[in-house]
C-alpha cells in the first residue's frame, strides 16, 4: 500500500506575488551584506591610504633606497708635542657578516684566492667565524690595494654576506712601544653591545677600544656615525648615490707622554723583561711608561690569530702583562733613601755611625750584609751610597717599623693613583698592624730587618718607584698625570725638612758620581749629574742559586731609581728588570734614557749599537719570532678559547704578582754591583 506523506504537511499556495516578495527579501539581505563588505573594504582602504600612508610609503622607499651607517673616525691620541700615538689611515677592507653567509666554506675559499690569503690566515678566518656572533661583522682583510678591492667588489652578488668597505682603520705608528700604554681596538663583543645598544657597534668595519686608553676614553674617541643613502635594484645592486651625511670624528686626546722618550725607552730595554717610567719632577707629567716585551696593537686591531697568540702566550717574559701597573716586586735597596728620611725625622743624627764587618748579631743570630767583607765604619750617607745593610739593620731596630712605613706612604709606596687606566696593583708597605690583621701574627725583629732592605712583605710597582724618586727630588707631593692640558695647583710640600732632603739627595748623587755602588750609571755630561739608588731583590734563596746566573726565573730582579740634574731636579726615572741578575741590568737603561733626554743624538748612537746585537727593534724582533713560529707550527697551532684570551689580556692568568706567604726568617741580602765591575 502506498502511503503519501504530503497530506500530513499542508502545502502553501505559491503565486507570482509570493515569489516576488521572497526575491525582494533575499535581495535586501544579500545587498546589505555586500554593502557592508564594501564599506569595510572602503574603510580599510582609507585607513591604509590615509592613516598608514607614512608607514607604507617608508617601506616602499626602503625597498628602493638602502640606508647604511658610515663608521665614525676615532679621535687621534697625540703625545705632548702633537706626534700621533694612535691615528687613522685610509683603508680598503673586506668583512663578513656571518648570518648572511650561505656557504661559509665556498665563501672562505673564494676570498682566499681573491685576497691571496695564506693557510694560516684562512685558518684564523675560520676561527673568527666560529667564535663570532651572527650579527657581528668579521674582518677578512684590510689595507688592500685598489685592484684587489675591486676584484672582490665585482663578485659581491655571488658572495652573500661579504661586505667591502672604504673607510679608515686604526694605526699605531710606534707599534709595540705603546701596546700597554694605548691599548688596541677590535670588533664589539656581544656583552659590549648588550651594555650599549648603539647601532654603530655592529656596523661592518667599526671597532671599539679594548684596553688601556682606547677603552677608558671610548665614548670620547668614538665620534658620531655618518649615513649613506643609495638607490638599489630588487637584487640589491646599487644604481646611484642619493645622499651622504658625513661622520663626526671623535675627540683628540692629548697625553703628557713624549713619543721620542717613550719609543727610546721601550727600545733600550732590549730583550729584557722590564719596565721604565719617566716623570717630570716639577709637574708630575708622565713622559714615558714602558712595559716590555709587549704586543703590536696593529696586529690585535686586525684580530690576532692562533699562531701569534701562541707566540705571545709561550713567552716567559709575559708580553701580555703591563708590568708598570700590574707588576709587583720587592724593591730591594731602593727603599734605603726613604728609610734614611724616616730615621732623620725620628731624630737620628745622620753622622752617627755603626761598624759593618759583614753582618750584625741580633740575639743569637747574625744578619748578613750584602758585602760579606764589610764596609767598616758607616754613617747614613755611606749607608746609602754603599748600600750597607748593617747600618739599616742596626738603626731600624731603634726607630721601629711604624715611622718607616709612614714615610713610605708619604713617598707614594703602597698607593694607587687617579690615572685613566683599567687597574693598578698597589702592593704592600708592611707594618705591625698590617701583619697582625693579615696573618694574626706579631711583628718580629726579622720582619723589620727584611723590610728595611726592601725584602720580605714589601711589594711595589715601577710607577710607585718613579713617584718616590720624584718626591724625594722635589720635596713635594707630586701626583702623576697622563692627560695633558689640565692645570693643577702647585703640589703641596711633603713636610720633610729641606736639610734632610738635601742630605739624601747628595748621598744618592754619590751613588753615581762618588764612591757609590753604581759609578757606571754616571751621565756622559760634565755639567749634568744623576742621583740614583740601586736595588737588587732576591727571587729565590741562596741555597737555590746565586741570583746572578742559572735559570732565568731564579735570577734576582734589578732596580734603579734616579733623578737629574741633581742640583735642580727635572726628570725622575725608575727601571725594573725582571730576573736581570741584579741592579747592574737596570741602571744602564736609566742612564741611557736620561742621556737621550739631554742629548738625543748621543743616546741614539748608543742604542743603535746595542740593537745590532739584539736583532733589531722590538717590531723587527717580533716579526722574526713570528716567522720562526710560522715555520715550526704552520696551521698546527692550537686554538685559543675566548675565556683564555680574556683572562690573559685582563691580567688574571697565571702570571700573577708574587704571593705573600708568612715569612719566618730574615732574607739574605742579594749582592749589589761591585764598583770595580765593568759596565754591562
Amino acid at each position: 500500500m502506498k502511503i503519501s506523506f504530503k497530506r500530513f504537511f499542508p502545502q502553501r499556495h505559491v503565486s507570482a506575488g509570493t515569489l516576488r516578495n521572497s526575491f525582494d527579501r533575499r535581495s535586501i539581505v544579500v545587498g546589505s551584506i555586500q554593502g557592508g563588505v564594501g564599506v569595510l573594504l572602503a574603510a580599510r582602504l582609507g585607513y591604509l591610504s590615509i592613516a598608514q600612508n607614512a608607514k607604507y610609503e617608508l617601506q616602499a622607499e626602503s625597498n628602493r633606497v638602502n640606508l647604511s651607517l658610515i663608521p665614525p673616525r676615532r679621535g687621534w691620541i697625540m703625545d705632548r708635542n702633537g706626534t700621533p700615538l694612535a691615528s687613522n689611515r685610509a683603508d680598503f677592507r673586506v668583512d663578513l657578516i656571518p648570518e648572511r653567509v650561505q656557504d661559509p666554506a665556498h665563501t672562505i675559499q673564494t676570498l682566499g684566492k681573491l685576497l691571496s690569503l695564506s693557510p694560516i690566515a684562512m685558518q684564523d678566518l675560520e676561527d673568527k667565524l666560529e667564535r663570532a656572533r651572527r650579527f657581528a661583522p668579521v674582518e677578512v682583510a684590510s689595507g688592500l690595494d685598489w685592484d684587489t678591492f675591486a676584484a672582490v667588489s665585482v663578485r659581491l652578488p655571488d658572495l652573500p654576506g661579504v661586505v667591502t668597505q672604504r673607510g679608515f682603520s686604526r694605526y699605531y705608528p710606534l707599534g709595540p712601544s705603546v701596546g700597554h700604554l694605548i691599548g688596541y681596538v677590535g670588533p664589539a663583543s656581544a656583552e659590549e653591545y648588550e651594555k650599549d645598544r648603539d647601532p654603530v657597534l655592529i656596523t661592518p668595519g667599526y671597532k671599539v677600544g679594548k684596553d688601556a686608553l682606547e677603552k677608558f676614553y671610548e665614548k670620547d674617541l668614538r665620534g658620531k656615525p655618518g649615513a649613506r643613502r643609495v638607490e638599489v635594484t630588487a637584487s640589491g645592486r646599487i644604481v646611484r648615490d642619493l645622499d651622504t651625511r658625513e661622520d663626526v670624528p671623535g675627540k683628540t686626546l692629548k697625553l703628557t707622554i713624549d713619543a721620542g722618550i717613550q719609543e727610546y725607552a721601550s727600545r733600550r730595554i732590549g730583550p729584557e723583561s722590564a719596565a721604565v717610567v719617566v716623570m717630570d719632577c716639577q709637574t708630575g707629567d708622565i713622559l714615558a711608561m714602558c712595559s716590555m716585551p709587549s704586543f703590536d696593537p696593529n696586529s690585535f686591531s686586525d684580530g690576532i690569530g692562533r699562531l701569534e697568540w701562541k707566540m705571545l702566550s709561550d713567552d716567559d717574559h709575559v708580553p701580555l702583562r703591563n708590568k708598570v701597573l700590574r707588576g709587583l716586586y720587592p724593591p730591594g735597596s731602593t727603599v734605603k733613601p726613604m728609610v734614611a728620611l724616616s730615621f732623620m725625622e725620628a731624630g737620628l743624627d745622620p753622622n752617627e755611625s755603626v761598624f759593618c764587618g759583614g753582618g750584625l748579631r741580633v740575639g743569637n743570630r747574625v744578619f748578613h750584609c750584602w758585602n760579606r767583607r764589610g764596609h767598616g765604619s758607616v754613617n747614613m750617607a755611606k749607608g746609602i751610597y754603599q748600600s750597607c745593610d748593617v747600618y739599616f739593620y742596626h738603626f731600624a731596630q731603634r726607630i721601629g717599623m711604624d715611622p718607616i712605613a709612614a714615610m713610605a706612604g708619604r713617598l707614594g709606596l703602597g698607593h694607587d693613583f687617579p690615572l685613566p687606566v683599567s687597574g693598578q696593583s698597589y702592593g704592600t708597605v708592611p707594618n705591625p698592624a698590617w701583619k697582625l690583621k693579615k696573618y694574626g701574627k706579631e711583628w718580629q725583629t726579622f720582619d723589620t730587618v727584611n723590610a728595611t732592605i726592601g725584602q720580605g712583605y714589601f711589594l711595589v710597582n715601577p710607577l710607585q718607584q718613579a713617584i718616590q724618586a720624584s718626591r724625594i727630588a722635589s720635596g713635594r707631593v707630586i701626583m702623576p698625570r697622563l692627560i695633558h692640558g689640565h692645570e693643577h695647583d702647585v703640589a703641596p710640600s711633603l713636610g720633610i725638612p729641606a736639610e734632610h732632603l738635601a742630605y739624601v739627595r747628595q748621598a744618592m748623587s754619590d751613588v753615581s758620581n762618588g764612591p757609590g755602588s753604581a759609578p757606571h750609571s754616571r751621565l756622559p755630561f760634565p755639567d749634568i749629574k744623576l742621583a740614583g739608588k740601586t736595588g737588587t731583590a732576591q727571587v729565590v734563596g741562596l741555597n737555590v742559586g746565586s741570583g746572578k746566573g742559572g735559570l732565568w726565573k731564579h735570577r734576582d730582579h734589578g732596580h734603579f731609581i734616579c733623578f737629574a740634574p741633581t742640583e735642580n731636579p727635572r726628570y725622575a726615572c725608575s727601571v725594573v728588570v725582571e730576573h736581570g741578575g741584579g741592579s747592574g741590568a737596570a741602571y744602564p737603561i736609566a742612564r741611557d734614557v736620561l742621556t737621550y733626554i739631554f742629548d738625543k743624538q748621543k743616546g741614539m748612537d748608543a742604542l743603535i749599537e746595542l740593537e745590532k746585537k739584539w736583532g733589531g727593534t722590538p717590531k723587527e724582533r717580533l716579526d722574526t719570532r713570528f716567522r720562526a713560529y710560522s715555520a715550526q707550527y704552520g696551521v698546527g697551532a692550537p686554538a685559543v678559547s675566548a675565556e683564555e684570551e680574556s683572562r690573559k689580556l685582563d691580567g688574571t692568568d697565571g702570571a700573577q704578582p708574587p704571593s705573600q706567604p708568612i715569612v719566618r726568617d730574615a732574607a739574605s741580602p742579594a749582592p749589589e754591583p761591585d764598583a770595580a765591575d765593568p759596565p754591562p
